[in-house]
């Protein structure tokens, strides 16, 4: 196990496969999308294999794929294959927009893939359309029925926005009753590829606990597991439960055990840094297995105590989620 310079364990890799997306969030990038990067600058997936390889041998036990969509890249379950064979890692996970994901569900079980965060804001088509910019609910709902069906752990992901969807916190919350999903409410973040929407965040997570409490008034706090990102909670009677997410307001850096690497091979040890390591140019250049390790020890002993402190190391954050990685 590797530590960071706050005493914090390193364990948890976010893996960004590809910075390209088939929907087009409104908290995600503008309507016309992002200017998306030329193929050879994206890592291949040797390149991310032997990252993974390498983090393995440091500590990291689990690693998640994100994008933009993991999907839309073509050879994706053939590297999760490849993954699942690396020693020492004992949790691959994916978050997904579901677009795409339904045909691949048997396959996951299979491999082993433990959970699946699906990102749904809404339940309502016609805001899906607004929200995404594109009619795809029911091949999302699709894929939700078919994750229950092969029983992998969901976990609704559902980021608040200011007049778009808050009419939505109790139809979401409402799932939890018969279903086995764990939603989880996420405040709005500024990586838009915009900078913030809003000159205040007026859905914290404090105030959306409390709508969710004004309509489900026996709403129980759960004990949050170690590393948690999410302040989780259950009604009684429902067999899901609820999270909220304070992404921007940074409530759990205190025990964040997570990196990020993006698509084009950038090591960020907190989402609001500007990146803090090339890993790409540093294999293309020839490093060998153990310089990597070096330079991931020293970037390691560099991170920042949260994530306001990284904000304050940086420009103005205006860029997209789909380029960060999810």
């Amino acid at each position: 196990m590797i530590y960071d310079n706050h005493n914090r364990p390193i364990s948890y890799l976010r893996l960004a496969v590809t910075d390209r997306c088939n929907l087009r969030c409104f908290y995600c990038m503008p309507e016309e999308g992002i200017k998306y990067l030329p193929k050879h600058q994206v890592l291949s997936y040797e390149e991310m294999e032997r990252l993974v390889r390498v983090l393995a041998k440091l500590g990291v036990e689990k690693v998640r794929i994100t994008g933009g969509e993991p999907f839309v890249r073509a050879g994706l379950m053939d590297f999760l294959h490849r993954l699942a064979e690396i020693d020492g890692l004992n949790d691959i996970s994916l978050t997904t927009n579901g677009v795409l994901t339904a045909p691949h569900i048997p396959a996951l079980a299979a491999l082993g893939v433990k959970s699946v965060n699906l990102s749904l804001d809404t339940l309502d088509r016609a805001r899906f359309h607004k929200i995404t910019r594109r009619d795809e609910l029911p091949a999302v709902l699709k894929t939700l029925d078919a994750l229950l069906e092969a029983g992998i752990q969901t976990k609704i992901n559902a980021v608040v926005m200011d007049g778009q969807n808050t009419q939505d916190l109790v139809p979401l919350t409402e799932m939890t009753r018969t279903m086995p999903v764990d939603v989880r409410f996420i405040e709005e973040m500024p990586f838009n590829g915009e900078g913030s929407h809003y000159p205040v965040l007026n859905w914290t997570h404090k105030r959306i606990i409390e709508e969710i409490r004004a309509h489900f008034p026996d709403l129980q706090k759960l004990l949050d597991p170690p590393f948690s990102t999410s302040a989780n909670y259950q009604i009684p009677g429902h067999q899901g439960t609820i999270g909220v997410i304070a992404a921007f307001s940074r409530t759990f850096c205190g025990t964040c055990n997570r990196i990020r690497m993006t698509a084009q091979g950038t090591l960020k040890t907190c989402l609001y840094d500007d990146g803090v390591l090339d890993v790409r140019a540093l294999m293309r250049s020839g490093a060998s297995d153990e310089e990597l390790t070096t330079a991931f020890l020293k970037a390691f002993s560099h991170r920042p105590a949260n994530g306001f402190e990284a904000e304050q190391k940086r420009d103005t954050v205006t860029e997209s989620m789909s380029t960060i990685g999810g």
